[in-house]
């Protein structure tokens, strides 16, 4: 495959999928609108896109309607041809396919799942051929909160016939074609984390215990000449240096190991078994952690080393192999992926450096088939929804369609990759992202700081679907997304510093993040607002507390309120070692008569990571303090983003802004 004939392929077909969802945009009117909370609340019209190891085939999940989603499956010889559509069922929704063979899918279903008084959505595995005339379902347990469901551990590409599935059971060699299965593996209570080898053998998995009272992950590797199981390495909770397998080789005596040990970021190591050493990094990268090994999935070559990831502004990747380096670089060529330089300083270090980060979109490989003759690409971004392309050998790139086609990205804002220092001087990561100069001028705007959650985790340059970044930038807003002390994913230093500084430091990071954008003339200083969703949620409640005068009313999703009811929930297991003993500062809910602006909180029902208990009892304490507080209830809605029903990304959208522009403080934000 050469480049050249790559950058050839500028000129793209039109989208096969164009009569099936309208022909894409409308033409632009004179004067663009802002996406409207609809907009970011459809399903999306195409997502999950794949190739079969052959070529031959390209499935994905496809929605019309924005609500109702299916499978559709298209033959690559001639993408003019309508597809073959699978529903998932009256009761399921199709959330994800993969290809399991050349002719097998394997389709994830969800579903609205009670019991008694408890509900919650379940999600099972479905295996079909390319018509869905034969289907089997592999479910796993049904029962809310019990066990784990069935997943895939291993395609087997050197086996035509069959996978490895895992379920709370035990693994089984199940055929895709007549559905009998042989068990391979027992799972119990005590092991999890399996993982097998090339050989499609179950090699490794994990245990825990305790050594002199402190809690430990102890990984076992099936020893390739004995057959015996052998404890090779541990890592305790309390130390938070994690020792994960991220793959292996042909070699049944060498692994790849991801660790941060007695590093600020993480690196992958080769270990071998045998010796049971670790020896010298196979990647590592010195700004940022290193992710996962990229091996080839095709039969001919199964296990070839092609590349790593890493976590930089977003995942990226790094090639080892020459033909997929030459590939990624003409792709960004041909679809116009332009760059920025980004100064930089390790939070860690204090090292100064500079870096290319991809502006507004950039492409990625998504899968190819085994001959490298078909390759699915995605082009993605913060001003772009996904894309998706297939590639041929021919240097052909043609779009096979749009997740948004209706979305008119006109009024989005631009998004960057910044530092800030706090004021002891830890520099701090963000996101911030500026309306359209050509129609909201150069600034200072109305800004919105939007905290992720977790607190251990953190954001990335890619397409926000909630829409808290581009349907607030889109309408004039500036929105910052602090990567505050505690933010996993940047390093340790940068994550350890927030240890029991939830409300204080890690707090003052986001209020720093305020004052450098009034500073740099970006945010308004009497127009500015918190909106958080989960740790989010607390932050903009403690943001309600603290008496800084930064903030003109908080936003608080799914919030915690009592610091107290939540280490209770972590008060067992690795848990209490590894995240509880660094929740501790501020409690909002003992502050709620020293609240001195706007408050409004919205929270799921169905929500069991973060009861809704927490946001009613700080409604409750502040209606009693006789402070302005507002709250929405959302059925059916859970905590995580796949547990939220069709339509409830709007609801949310429109709430927000709603109060953001008539109850945020005087006059509104």
């Amino acid at each position: 495959m050469k480049t050249k004939n790559l950058i050839r392929a500028a000129a793209v077909a039109s989208a096969i999928l164009a009569g099936l969802f309208g022909g894409g945009v409308a033409a632009q009117a004179a004067a663009p609108t802002p996406p409207s909370a609809e907009d970011f609340s459809r399903v999306a019209a195409l997502r999950n896109v794949s190739i079969s190891p052959d070529g031959k085939h390209i499935a994905g999940v496809v929605s019309p309607d924005g609500v109702n989603g299916y499978v559709s499956i298209w033959a690559t010889s001639d993408l003019s041809k309508a597809p073959i559509n699978i529903g998932c069922g009256d009761r399921n929704d199709c959330v994800a396919v993969q290809f399991v063979k050349n002719d097998r899918l394997g389709i994830t279903t969800r579903q609205l799942l009670q019991r008694g008084s408890d509900r919650d959505y379940i999600f099972r595995l479905i295996f079909t051929d390319l018509d869905g005339g034969k289907q089997m379902t592999t479910s796993g347990s049904q029962d809310i909160g019990s066990g784990r469901s069935a997943s895939i551990l291993d395609m087997l590409p050197m086996d035509p016939k069959h996978i490895i599935i895992l379920d709370q059971t035990g693994g089984y060699k199940l055929n895709v074609y007549n559905g009998q299965r042989a068990k391979v593996y027992t799972t119990s209570d005590k092991f999890f984390r399996e993982q097998t080898d090339l050989k499609g053998e179950i090699r490794a998995r994990q245990t825990y215990g305790y050594e002199d009272g402190k809690f430990y992950f102890a990984q076992y590797i099936r020893n390739p000449t004995s057959d015996s199981w052998e404890e090779h390495f541990r890592w305790f909770a309390a130390d938070r240096e994690e020792k994960q397998i991220v793959g292996f080789t042909a070699d049944p005596n060498v692994v790849y190991v991801r660790s941060n040990e007695g590093r600020d970021k993480s690196a992958i190591f080769l270990y071998d078994v045998a010796a049971r050493k670790f020896l010298e990094p196979a990647f590592e990268v010195s700004l940022f952690d290193a992710g996962e090994v990229i091996q080839s999935g095709s039969a001919k070559d199964y296990g070839r080393l092609l590349g790593f990831s890493y976590v930089g502004a977003s995942e990226e990747e790094y090639w080892t192999d020459g033909q997929l380096a030459s590939l990624s670089k003409g792709l960004r060529k041909a679809l116009g992926v332009k760059t920025e330089m980004v100064s930089w300083v390790d939070p860690a270090t204090g090292e100064k450096s500079r870096f290319a980060v991809p502006q507004d979109a950039d492409v990625s490989l998504n899968s190819w088939s085994d001959d490298f003759k078909f390759a699915i690409v995605v082009k993605v971004g913060p001003r772009q929804p996904a894309e998706y392309y297939l590639l041929t050998d021919k240097g052909q790139l043609t779009l096979l369609g749009k997740s948004r086609p209706w979305f008119d990205t006109t009024l989005l804002g631009e998004t960057h990759l910044i530092q800030y220092q706090a004021r002891d001087g830890l520099m701090i990561p963000a996101f911030l992202t500026t309306p359209n100069k050509d129609v909201y001028g150069a600034g200072p705007y109305p800004t919105i700081v939007t905290p992720h959650g977790g607190p251990w985790a953190r954001d990335y340059l890619g397409w926000d679907g909630a829409g808290w970044t581009q349907y607030f930038a889109a309408r004039g807003y500036a929105v910052l997304q602090p990567q505050y002390r505690g933010s996993d994913g940047w390093g340790q230093k940068l994550w350890r510093a927030g240890d029991r500084e939830w409300g204080q430091k890690m707090q003052d990071d986001k209020d720093d993040g305020v004052k450098y954008l009034i500073a740099q003339k970006i945010a308004a200083p009497d127009r500015v607002a918190m909106h958080g969703y989960s740790y989010g949620g607390y932050a903009a409640m403690a943001a309600s507390v603290r008496p800084n005068g930064l903030y003109q009313c908080a936003v608080a999703g799914a919030g915690v309120a009592e610091l107290d009811k939540f280490r209770e929930r972590l008060n067992q297991g690795w848990l209490q070692e590894f995240q509880r003993p660094t929740i501790a500062g501020l409690q909002p809910l003992d502050h709620a008569d020293e609240v001195s602006i706007p408050v409004f909180l919205y929270h799921g029902e169905l929500d069991i990571t973060v009861p809704i208990e927490q946001s009613k009892r700080f409604v409750s304490a502040l209606e009693r303090a006789g402070k302005p507080v507002k709250f929405l209830e959302l059925k059916k809605m859970g905590h995580q983003s796949s547990r939220w029903e069709p339509g409830q990304i709007g609801e949310v959208l429109r709430a927000v802004d709603g109060y953001l522009r008539t109850e945020c403080g005087p006059g509104g934000l």
